[in-house]
């Protein structure tokens, strides 16, 4: 006997479809306040869909019975098609061959040569930033991110022009990949209008311009110490064979993709609330001053204690990867639930991050909570890389590129804003939307 959560009726889904559509949060929160943590739709001639906010649930997905469940088609079809099989895409075993090839890249003493890439990437970007004049921050960020992912990716291998007609493409890509996702009843337009090949044929040249890149590498004879270098050099272990290029190409496609924009939303976010609130920024900007900025990278990033706080505090009020989904293959209970296989279930971590079961005043901007001596008490509610074994490859990364980011913008510039409220887009990613803020430089 299946037993699932609340049902809310379909009906109610279909009404108010062209607003879900532009923002689901708002109709995930109001369905969660109703009926708890979790609850059901049921559409007609399809399985049931759950979505939930639980901690309990989220583990047992994600973790403890992860071999259940399998991402769904909008994970694995529609993405696939314009960046290929990569970590993100691909299941099965061949995902966790591609997992375990590809882990040791990530490792902490690998990821000290390319932070001290990263560090100039960063100092090079924020060099002179427009002063004393409200900027668009995401813009800002964005291309920061996607700077630091293609120099960590290709450091010193190609020309500014080729990286930027590559960021161009992924762009287009991006904003598609949602249209097409958030609007199914236009995909036979798509197709009749030339738009997925035109598209296709984007994709297509993105794959020629990373080709040519792994090509000139692999006939160059020098250490580059980034991470094609690695990828490169890392083995099967089966028949120690390496990646081919398409291989290569596929998983480069997911770490630009996955790699710049949820990190620019990320510190879009973390200099907006640092700016909105002056006690919190003015313990920022104490930490970062009594670090000497001569230490290397790694040193520098042991003593950013605070700053580590202000970001993790950031992405658990403004989680990038805001949602994810599975589907069960076979039967299943958790909790108080029989759910029957082939169910979509949704996790959504921005409402789990905000549940006031877990958390104290969820809504408040509250670096302290991840503190050493609080870090326990918030660890089996806080997914901002996801869980499992599925948990996103590149979170040290990315949390070493934030925390820099946010070091070196204190350091070199004062940081003010007038926003009371931050306007959000939940695409594939949390995406903030006209967020300005106001840089002065510092003087000595």
């Amino acid at each position: 006997m299946y037993k699932y959560p609340n049902s809310i009726p379909f009906f109610k889904l279909l009404l108010k479809s062209s607003t879900i559509t532009r923002n689901p949060i708002p109709f995930h929160k109001e369905g969660f306040d109703k009926h708890g943590d979790s609850f059901s739709i049921a559409p007609p001639f399809a399985k049931r869909v759950m979505l939930t906010r639980d901690a309990e649930i989220t583990m047992h997905i994600l973790r403890k019975n992860h071999r259940n469940y399998n991402k769904s088609k909008i994970q694995t079809k529609f993405l696939s098609k314009y960046v290929g099989k990569g970590l993100l895409t691909s299941s099965g075993d061949y995902w966790l061959k591609q997992r375990r090839l590809i882990q040791p890249a990530f490792h902490k003493e690998k990821l000290q040569k390319l932070v001290t890439i990263m560090e100039i990437t960063i100092e090079k970007q924020l060099e002179n930033l427009p002063t004393d004049t409200k900027v668009d921050l995401y813009s800002m960020m964005n291309q920061l991110a996607f700077h630091v992912v293609a120099k960590s990716l290709f450091n010193y291998s190609s020309d500014d022009h080729t990286m930027h007609r590559l960021q161009e493409i992924i762009e287009k890509l991006q904003d598609f990949i949602i249209r097409e996702i958030r609007q199914p009843h236009k995909k036979w337009w798509y197709k009749v209008s030339g738009l997925v090949a035109k598209h296709m044929e984007l994709v297509r040249e993105s794959r020629d311009i990373i080709n040519k890149i792994i090509d000139e590498r692999r006939l160059s004879d020098q250490e580059h110490d980034d991470l094609l270098d690695m990828l490169l050099k890392a083995k099967y272990e089966e028949d120690g064979t390496s990646m081919t290029n398409e291989q290569l190409i596929d998983e480069i496609l997911i770490f630009f993709v996955a790699g710049h924009e949820t990190t620019a939303n990320a510190l879009t976010f973390t200099f907006h609330l640092l700016a909105k609130y002056p006690e919190i920024l003015k313990k920022a900007v104490a930490e970062v001053d009594a670090i000497d900025d001569h230490l290397p990278p790694m040193e520098k990033l042991a003593q950013l204690n605070y700053i580590k706080n202000c970001v993790e505090e950031t992405m658990r009020l403004y989680p990038p990867a805001w949602i994810t989904d599975r589907v069960a293959i076979e039967d299943d209970s958790f909790a108080d639930f029989n759910i029957q296989k082939g169910t979509m279930i949704g996790i959504s971590f921005y409402e789990l991050h905000r549940n006031s079961t877990y958390w104290k005043n969820p809504n408040d901007f509250m670096p302290e909570r991840f503190s050493e001596e609080n870090r326990k008490e918030t660890a089996g509610y806080y997914f901002p890389f996801g869980a499992g074994p599925r948990m996103c490859i590149g979170n040290g990364f990315a949390l070493y590129e934030m925390m820099l980011s946010v070091y070196v913008v204190l350091k070199k510039y004062r940081i003010e804003t007038d926003q009371k409220t931050v306007k959000i887009a939940p695409l594939i990613t949390l995406k903030p939307i006209d967020v300005t803020l106001k840089f002065t430089k510092r003087t000595a």
